[in-house]
């Protein structure tokens, strides 16, 4: 029985889990007329006014799973008429409000939107209210607070807002698809489109790796994830599923490290180009410091473009914790190498819609990378990697001062030093998702943060260093 964060996670699984049965069974016409019922079946089962809307919603679920909008670019939609149960985002005075004399919150009012009872206690006018704040910075009592809604209070990059009948509405000239606002989403309205269909179709397009070869590149915050299993028992229901090999991102992670550490010598600052949601905030506020971003590939793109050199018909399909990394295989420079991303959650959904057991199965090998390719995964991890690798090229004359970032708001006050020459650190790594990538969005287990399992994956590779994971590429 799998054991999921929330019902709206559950929910999710079920769809993707359904429409590839469907797409395996040649059965994808079927999809929205049979996922709706299965998944809710009855008036009992309903969240919403009735039956009918619950399996509108559904249908529209299926639709994201089977790939969402091909008009939007973007990777995170929403789905609007889910999106009707929160109350609408406002400022409140709450029962700490004293009825002082000094009446501050008034006069910062620039819209006049508050008054005062017979008790001489403020009340906020709504339908005044502009949002600015500025009364709640200046009350003595803190007694005035903002009440977001959960896809705002998310969002770090503030590119949600509250849109035509009060529904969310995504600014994508802000937003960087790392998925926090799809994770908090209490109706699971905000969601992620899959690619899921793309995968089961270039599985079964292969002709059982005969016509073309389906390579698995997974990433190394899979030692997160799928706790009821063994890694190796992943692996083998990967290759079960119709992959031809699987082979470790954290290899793609060693070739970085080794390049960047280069690079960093040579330009004396670098960001880091391995988180695509930090890449794209660098590129949407901080247009000055674009120069300033490592020119290596992610090793994600880094691992795929070395399974096409070595193999030209190769399919690559990356399978990580990230919704961002779904946005960065659309880029220019990535499409050449990747074919597919699927997220973890994803993975579950595709494993169990051949209906078998993974902890049944044998263990195969997963022993590609370092123990420093591996702690990518974890905020920290690459600051460790790109020093080690300065001392294993004679290059440890340099001294790299990392500031590792830890969440999207610590990337942006290092931004913001950085900007006006004030960083004293000559490395920045930035992770959008907080405990870095086993804090993404497209996890089984988000709660699951503790980097001691990363850690702890990474020491089963202890005895190599990256040029020897490095050398025994073919």
């Amino acid at each position: 029985m799998r054991i999921f964060d929330t019902d709206v996670q559950k929910l999710k699984y079920q769809v993707l889990r359904e429409v590839a049965r469907h797409a395996y069974d040649d059965k994808l016409a079927e999809c929205y007329l049979d996922i709706p019922k299965t998944i809710a079946p009855g008036p009992q089962a309903t969240m919403r006014c009735c039956i009918y809307k619950e399996r509108a919603i559904a249908a529209e679920r299926v639709r994201i799973a089977m790939g969402g909008d091909k008009t939007n670019p973007h990777i995170i939609e929403v789905i609007d008429i889910a999106c009707d149960e929160c109350p609408v985002s406002a400022y409140e005075v709450g029962s700490a409000c004293r009825g002082c004399l000094a009446h501050r919150c008034q006069a910062a009012c620039p819209r006049g939107a508050i008054s005062f009872d017979e008790t001489k206690k403020a009340h906020i006018d709504p339908d005044k209210c502009i949002q600015c704040g500025k009364c709640a910075s200046v009350c003595p009592y803190s007694a005035i607070t903002s009440r977001k809604r959960p896809c705002e209070m998310a969002c770090k990059v503030k590119a949600i807002s509250m849109g035509k009948n009060k529904v969310a509405e995504i600014n994508y000239s802000k937003c960087i698809s790392c998925g926090s606002c799809v994770y908090m989403c209490p109706f699971g309205a905000v969601v992620d489109k899959s690619f899921i269909l793309d995968a089961v179709k270039l599985i079964r397009e292969s002709e059982n790796n005969t016509k073309y070869h389906v390579y698995a590149v997974v990433a190394p915050s899979i030692s997160s994830q799928f706790r009821y299993a063994k890694i190796g028992q992943v692996i083998t229901a990967l290759k079960k599923l119709g992959f031809y090999n699987v082979i470790e991102a954290a290899l793609g992670a060693d070739m970085v490290a080794y390049s960047e550490a280069r690079e960093l010598v040579e330009k004396g600052f670098l960001t880091s180009s391995c988180c695509p949601a930090f890449v794209d905030f660098i590129k949407k506020n901080f247009p000055k410091m674009v120069q300033h971003i490592s020119h290596n590939f992610s090793p994600m793109v880094a691992m795929g473009e070395y399974i096409k050199k070595t193999d030209p018909d190769g399919k690559v399909v990356f399978i990580g914790p990230c919704t961002a990394k779904k946005a960065e295989a659309q880029l220019e420079k990535a499409k050449p190498f990747v074919d597919c991303v699927l997220t973890f959650e994803e993975l579950q959904a595709l494993i169990d819609s051949r209906d078998f057991d993974i902890t049944q199965l044998e263990e195969d090998v997963l022993d590609n990378a370092s123990y420093y390719g591996r702690i990518f995964a974890r905020s920290g991890g690459l600051s460790e990697s790109v020093a080690q690798a300065l001392k294993e090229q004679g290059l440890d004359h340099f001294e790299v001062r990392p500031l590792v970032c830890d969440g999207i708001e610590a990337c942006k006050a290092a931004l913001l030093k950085a900007n006006v020459g004030k960083l004293t650190e000559n490395f920045i790594e930035g992770m959008s998702c907080t405990g870095g990538c086993i804090g993404g969005a497209g996890c089984l287990t988000h709660g699951a943060k503790d980097k001691t399992e990363v850690d702890k994956y990474g020491m089963e590779a202890y005895e190599k260093t990256i040029g020897d994971a490095l050398k025994m590429l073919p």
